[in-house]
């Protein structure tokens, strides 16, 4: 097997435990990979072992960090690599261990005593081009100048479903459902579900509500501002201004993030996780 390791840059004992993470790995015979960034920050790595994300061609990504560092991952790189997750965020939706539990996790991993759990995403086309990363957790479409909210129009599978003068509009999975579109007023989903949530982002009126449709269904949405530019914001982790008459879609993506998991009980620690969230 042959693994790479990504660390949580802004904190010191991430970096520390993803060297230890790295040494346990190549002592126990394994190829290991470690991303330039993380080497960037702690260059105690062998040089001939540092690459890009999205050069990494391994097995398995450790990624110590939180949900942040997660989604990095899942922008850069460009394979459906199984990811484990050790939490040195602030709620690790994304992570399954703790730090303390490293080295029980990796022994397990190596052990075959682990399963995938498989998570959708959605793919955003800008005028017919795919041209940004996939998101696992949300699609968001914001007002380009704080303080003046957007007039949009979206359709789902062809047909008009809402014209909403608001802050924006948050289109997200299952797994992005505890975040930026549950502040918006969006339900929990079970990560699950093959669902996608709408929620408009403080809707002027009160009868734009959010809603969850098919996760095959087709999102078109329209600007009706036509003088003014929108931001499209991926996963909190990438944005960039479109100009009015640019037409977006959302669908399903083909890709799909896929996370080491050691126990198929999602309720207890993913509740938790919700309930420290408030």
């Amino acid at each position: 097997m042959k693994f790479g390791v990504v660390a949580r840059r802004d904190k010191a004992e991430a970096l520390k435990l993803a060297y230890r993470v790295y040494d346990f790995l190549k002592v126990s015979g394994y190829d290991v990979v470690v991303d330039e960034d993380t080497y960037r920050y702690l260059r105690e790595f062998d040089e001939s072992d540092i690459l890009p994300l999205e050069d990494f061609d391994v097995d398995f990504i450790i990624a110590i960090g939180g949900d942040g560092t997660i989604l990095r991952v899942e922008h850069k790189t460009k394979k459906e690599i199984p990811i484990l997750g050790i939490n040195m965020g602030t709620l690790g939706f994304l992570t399954e261990v703790e730090p303390h539990e490293t080295f029980f996790a990796l022994s397990k991993l190596l052990e075959g005593d682990y399963f995938i759990d498989e998570r959708i995403k959605l793919r955003t086309y800008i005028d017919g081009e795919a041209s940004v990363p996939d998101a696992l957790n949300e699609a968001a479409i914001l007002t380009g100048i704080p303080g003046k909210i957007i007039h949009l129009k979206y359709y789902i599978d062809g047909g008009l479903a809402d014209e909403i003068r608001a802050d924006g509009l948050i289109v997200s999975t299952p797994t992005g459902s505890t975040g930026y579109a549950m502040s918006a007023g969006g339900p929990f989903i079970d990560p699950r579900l093959s669902v996608t949530v709408i929620a408009p982002l403080a809707p002027l009126a009160l009868s734009s509500r959010p809603m969850v449709i098919p996760a095959e269904s087709r999102i078109d949405i329209r600007n009706m501002t036509i003088t003014r530019e929108i931001l499209l914001a991926i996963d909190g982790q990438f944005y960039t201004y479109l100009p009015p008459e640019t037409e977006i879609t959302i669908k399903l993506s083909p890709r799909r993030a896929r996370f080491v998991r050691f126990t198929e009980e999602i309720y207890p620690k993913y509740t938790m996780r919700l309930k420290k969230r408030f």
